[in-house]
């Protein structure tokens, strides 16, 4: 039973379309631009909504209620979500604002995707499909693949060439074929949707698959819950697709709508200056640059299929959108690393770069508070790290070696009173 899913509806034209069927964008419009949205009866979904909003959140499924699956589905779950939300007053203290972290580097294949991959593969199993596919720059496909083998579905990916090979071994361990097109993540998403027209596998592509972002929501609903007693000035991401953004915006929305809480906050999105789409998009700019080009791998793409959702998000929040170097995003990766102990990948240490260069600009003041999501872990791409850090120390194995570079050990002793 979907009683609380009323329709999905097109975000260009407002047709509607069933959403009991596997339909993935429009088809009153060329290409993929018939982006779908899901339309919910809220009334069905307050009223079946019973879970207590106390901040114990063991998984994203607290929020079934809100989740378009089936209610005789049975969910394909890892534990997904349920992230803490960290203080961070060291790293605060560095950018001069009041900072949280939201880090979802911690799901269960080490990034954010695991809360659409989830629901998809929910899905895919509920309509009696046997494989799934998606395209990824290398974390939607480890996502995909866990799920895929949790459910016991068969997994092909396609991948750009250049995807970073640490991501495409997790997928491979969890049996998935994945396959490097040669050429870029745009035209290895093309291929995978000419696949799905012929062979009819389920598509997870978190763009154009409308439940897609309805899993990534579920952050907007923990953060809802976990700052309910002071809501946050700024929730801060970074942009590839867009949907990320936006579906945490949707849930933060949804809650405040339903009285849940009682604000919501402005959205900051955070984009590479190689792979800036959805920024020139939201600032009015005439020529957008389709070819990314940047080390944060997991938002490397040239075509954003959900800007307008994105833009949107950033609109109706009273946000914005900057673009951030290669070399801010290394630099905020190893002061998130080096104050509060959380490694991420070049993706995730973007909100950071991001926040530094607001609070600069002014955007963000002094007296606000923020919370930056950490979308996946640093173990993901660890070559951009080694850009960051440099090469390791090399002594010989005597303590004249370790004296030559700390001192000796009476240097170091503190005085006696």
């Amino acid at each position: 039973m979907l009683d609380h899913v009323e329709t999905l509806e097109c975000t260009l034209c407002g047709a509607t379309y069933d959403p009991d069927q596997v339909i993935y964008t429009c088809p009153e419009h060329d290409g993929v631009a018939g982006i779908l949205d899901v339309v919910y009866d809220y009334d069905v979904i307050h009223d079946r909504f019973d879970a207590p909003l106390d901040g114990d959140i063991r998984s994203q499924w607290k929020y079934r209620a809100f989740l378009p699956v089936d209610t005789e589905a049975t969910p394909v779950t890892l534990d997904e979500g349920g992230t803490d939300l960290l203080d961070a007053p060291r790293l605060g203290a560095e950018l001069g604002v009041d900072v949280s972290v939201k880090n979802d580097g911690r799901n269960p294949t080490g990034c954010f995707k695991d809360r659409a991959t989830s629901v998809a593969v929910t899905k895919a199993r509920h309509a009696g499909r046997d494989v799934i596919t998606c395209a990824s720059t290398g974390n939607a496909a480890a996502s995909l693949a866990g799920y895929a083998a949790r459910a016991g579905l068969d997994c092909r990916i396609f991948v750009p060439e250049s995807a970073p090979e640490g991501k495409l071994v997790q997928p491979r361990v969890y049996g998935a074929d994945v396959l490097a097109v040669a050429g870029s993540y745009d035209e290895a998403y093309d291929l995978s949707l000419e696949v799905t027209n012929s062979y009819g596998w389920y598509n997870r592509n978190a763009a154009i698959n409308p439940f897609q972002i309805e899993g990534k929501r579920t952050v907007g609903h923990e953060l809802a819950e976990q700052t309910q007693d002071s809501i946050p000035d700024w929730v801060v991401f970074s942009m590839g697709d867009g949907c990320t953004i936006a579906g945490c915006w949707k849930g933060l929305r949804e809650f405040a709508e339903l009285g849940y809480v009682d604000d919501t906050p402005k959205m900051l999105g955070v984009q590479p200056e190689g792979a800036s789409a959805i920024h020139d998009a939201f600032h009015g700019h005439d020529e957008v640059d389709d070819v990314a080009d940047t080390l944060a791998d997991a938002v490397a793409v040239g075509r954003p299929r959900n800007t307008l959702k994105a833009c949107r998000a950033l609109e109706e929040s009273g946000g914005t959108a900057l673009t951030v170097t290669d070399e801010d995003i290394l630099a905020a990766e190893t002061l998130l690393g080096r104050t509060e102990g959380i490694y991420a990948e070049p993706a995730g240490a973007a909100p950071i770069a991001g926040i530094r260069q607001a609070r600069e600009r002014g955007i963000i003041s002094p007296d606000e508070s923020v919370v930056a999501v950490v979308t996946g872990i640093g173990l993901k791409d660890t070559a951009g790290a080694e850009r960051a850090v440099g090469d390791v120390t090399r002594i010989e194995p005597t303590l004249d070696d370790v004296a030559n570079q700390y001192g000796t050990a009476e240097d170091e002793m503190e005085p006696s009173l």
